[in-house]
């Protein structure tokens, strides 16, 4: 048991919380690409779509997209509270690719309430593709964020950022795809299934030439990359993605969506092995350096460990409640 006196000089029950809280820290970052990448491939394959498809690819992601978006939020909450020197440091360094991601995110929010506005085809076809660029220019951008803060990068545009960027796209494609297959029918389910089984070979693909080019032109990453759990997570990904590719072929949805969740996941797993125990490499901050005192590091992990499965039960909740397909909403008579 730990009483109160020592919480203020003894980590909780004993637990490695710095590790925990840069593992909770990947799991939120997980979350929100997981759940919010569904979104972003629905708006990249929106440009693919006519008028009443495209009200369809809508009324899909509509009870979700802005609940989604939280987790973005409670992922740069649990940095600057968990590790505030971290943040500061990385947000200050790249605060004009922070501002970008916002404008982008702030587009794909903006672009389909616009869209929904008038009966005008011009205008339609403005916001449709401001939709699309939003959408686009997201995940892409976020991509970027993330392989440079591993790289500890102070440059906006590197070479394995860029790729990332684009590798990250695909992967919101699978996932938007994956979910278009337990939401819609028909022809564009149909569709969306050989848009996700071209985007996850291009995810292999680019994976495969992002980890082999940053191995290549970041030496400071190459003992990460000897880690055998990163040679397993490498493999896993194969895996996952012949397992997407078959499920989709075979119409079994559920497990499409399963699969497009868990190559999210490895993904983000394999950032955090590269990363680790650094959290911000630029800097040579380890993540028991950037960790916050004992005593807010306790409190906060007795407040996570309440709040957290509410967090998760409401978005259960939610799910459940807006589950079913949506060929007919919005459709026209």
């Amino acid at each position: 048991m730990t009483d109160l006196g020592s919480l203020a000089t003894e980590p909780l029950f004993g637990l490695a919380l710095p590790e925990l809280w840069f593992a909770l820290l990947f799991f939120i970052f997980g979350m929100f690409l997981f759940l919010d990448g569904f979104d972003f491939g629905v708006g990249v394959l929106f440009a693919t779509r006519d008028d009443h498809e495209k009200e369809q690819l809508l009324a899909a992601v509509g009870p979700f997209w802005d609940g989604n978006e939280v987790w973005l939020v409670v992922f740069g909450g649990t940095l600057f509270a968990a590790f505030p020197a971290a943040y500061a440091n990385l947000f200050s360094r790249h605060y004009l690719l922070m501002f970008a991601i916002l404008a982008a995110l702030g587009l794909r929010g903006l672009a389909p309430e616009m869209y929904e506005e008038r009966d005008d085809d011009q205008w339609r076809r403005f916001w449709g593709s401001a939709f699309v660029a939003g959408s686009t220019a997201t995940p892409f951008l976020l991509g970027l964020f993330v392989m440079n803060w591993i790289l500890g990068s102070a440059t906006i545009l590197t070479l394995p950022g860029i790729l990332a960027g684009l590798t990250v796209v695909t992967l919101t494609v699978v996932d938007g795809a994956a979910f278009l297959g337990l939401k819609t029918r028909g022809s564009l389910r149909d569709d969306a299934s050989e848009y996700g089984i071209r985007a996850v070979v291009s995810y292999l693909v680019l994976a495969v030439i992002t980890l082999c080019v940053t191995y290549a032109t970041a030496p400071s990453l190459r003992s990460s990359f000897q880690s055998p759990v990163v040679v397993v997570l490498v493999l896993v990904t194969g895996l996952l993605t012949a397992g997407y590719a078959a499920a989709t072929r075979q119409q079994r949805y559920y497990l499409a969506f399963a699969t497009a969740a868990s190559l999210v996941f490895t993904l983000v797993a394999l950032l955090a092995v590269l990363m680790f125990p650094f959290i911000d490499r630029a800097t040579g901050l380890t993540v028991r350096d950037a960790i916050i005192s004992t005593l807010p590091l306790n409190l906060m992990t007795i407040m996570t460990s309440v709040l957290l499965p509410l967090v998760l039960g409401y978005f259960a909740v939610l799910y459940f409640a807006f589950r079913g397909p949506v060929e007919r909403v919005g459709m026209a008579d």
